[in-house]
């Protein structure tokens, strides 16, 4: 790697001018991480069929199987703060990684559900290490202004995994079958793990170039205790009303964007698995444009983070009432943009809520703050992708295909989960200085 080291020959403006190249290297190495991340979240709906023939798995199984990537990811979202605030991004993500390399090949070989479970569960703990320390580095390497930005390009490159997990794994595998795709992904996972310890670092100062934050002391910031940041975050009255949004948003999002679409598609409207593919990639297609597109109308247009929550709220309301009221009316050129409509505001809109809660609180606790907000979207998806399952199971199947009845019930469950998002929504506060 690049030898920067410290040095007082170098004079202060070439140390910054080095930052700001090297920083887009660290992104970019941690973007694709994000992409990964998303492939894993994802790519159990156009595999979910697959899974239940040749694991013999049953609905509320295989939503259990999903789900098995959320709870411990929910689990570790704590920990991620915790360890990016105190160990580092750098050696966290590194780490875990490792351990969603493992997950991944155990995946490829289960032959049973238990051992599925098992494989998925270890990528969830894996790469539950991945988003909370990157907002972290964000935060130390970027400008307060950039932020919501960059974090909308992050989320931009998680849409582009969602689309990874939608056509184009179903043509990989349909030619090497579903167990060697998630071969060759951990040998992916892998490769990146090494490339971000060879050239992550967790803040300027470790190059010993000055801090994009020079009002706040750069790497000389007083230190807030680990046991302090989290009873600021969970003492702070904003923080709550956020954390209920993402529950039910990311709930809505994760159990239909993430396990049930496919099943849906294919059983209610009778198409293939590859058609189920190319109309689930507009879930990618909703986050790679919705991501930015969100960011700027909240800092250039609304000048305001709680605005586009709200716009996301009543979008997300209807999406979800006509899922839940016309589950087998929907006529396909509308099916794709109801399908979009749910990407950008169930997960693109994300973005806002990251940015509004990093703005809650102090810098030096960016990743505790992160981390324990983080929490909420995956337990909704933990929650929600089983429930759902239980829900079609309860209905019964017609031969192997769950009843109309059934998603028409659990969409009901989506659609009350939206306007409990909305009233979160709704209670939130703004967070953009100028507006406090």
């Amino acid at each position: 790697m690049p030898a920067y080291t410290a040095t007082t020959a170098v004079p202060a403006d070439e140390m910054t001018a080095r930052r700001r190249r090297y920083r887009w290297l660290i992104f970019a190495l941690l973007a694709l991480g994000y992409l990964l991340v998303y492939f894993h979240r994802l790519c159990p709906a156009v595999l979910a069929l697959d899974l239940m023939r040749d694991l013999r798995a049953t609905g509320a199984l295989t939503g259990m199987l999903g789900a098995a990537y959320f709870y411990p990811y929910a689990i570790m979202q704590l920990p991620a703060g915790l360890l990016s605030d105190s160990w580092g991004p750098r050696k966290t993500i590194t780490l875990f990684f490792l351990v969603a390399v493992a997950g991944s090949v155990l995946l490829g070989f289960a032959t049973t559900v238990s051992m599925a479970i098992l494989g998925r569960t270890l990528v969830g703990i894996g790469v539950a290490m991945l988003f909370v320390p990157t907002m972290k580095i964000l935060a130390e390497w970027f400008l307060i202004s950039e932020f919501a930005a960059m974090t909308g390009i992050l989320m931009a490159m998680g849409g582009v995994g969602s689309l990874v997990a939608a056509t184009p794994l179903v043509w990989i595998s349909n030619l090497i079958g579903w167990r060697s795709s998630f071969l060759v992904v951990g040998g992916f996972t892998l490769l990146l793990a090494i490339l971000v310890w060879v050239f992550v670092r967790n803040r300027p100062a470790d190059f010993g170039w000055p801090s994009p934050h020079p009002e706040t002391g750069g790497g000389n910031r007083a230190k807030i205790g680990l046991g302090t940041a989290v009873k600021m975050v969970l003492t702070r009255p904003a923080f709550w009303p956020l954390a209920v949004w993402f529950f039910f948003d990311c709930g809505i999002f994760f159990s239909f964007g993430g396990l049930w679409g496919g099943p849906y598609l294919m059983q209610v409207y009778g198409l293939t698995k590859a058609e189920a593919g190319r109309m689930l990639s507009m879930v990618a297609v909703g986050m790679v444009i919705g991501s930015p597109l969100l960011s700027w109308l909240s800092d250039r247009v609304f000048g305001g983070r709680k605005p586009v929550l709200l716009l996301a709220v009543t979008v997300l309301v209807a999406a979800t009432g006509v899922l839940a009221f016309a589950t087998a009316a929907i006529p396909r050129p509308a099916m794709y943009l109801l399908i979009f409509l749910l990407s950008v505001f169930s997960s693109a809109v994300v973005v806002i809520g990251f940015t509004a809660n990093k703005e809650l609180f102090p810098v030096q606790i960016a990743g505790t703050a992160t981390g324990l907000v983080n929490l909420f979207p995956f337990a909704g998806g933990a929650v929600f992708q089983p429930l759902l399952g239980w829900i079609l199971e309860r209905h019964g199947k017609v031969g192997d295909a769950f009843t109309l009845a059934g998603y028409e019930a659990a969409f009901r469950i989506l659609f009350i989960a939206a306007l409990i998002a909305a009233a979160a929504a709704f209670l939130s506060r703004e967070t953009i200085k100028s507006h406090v």
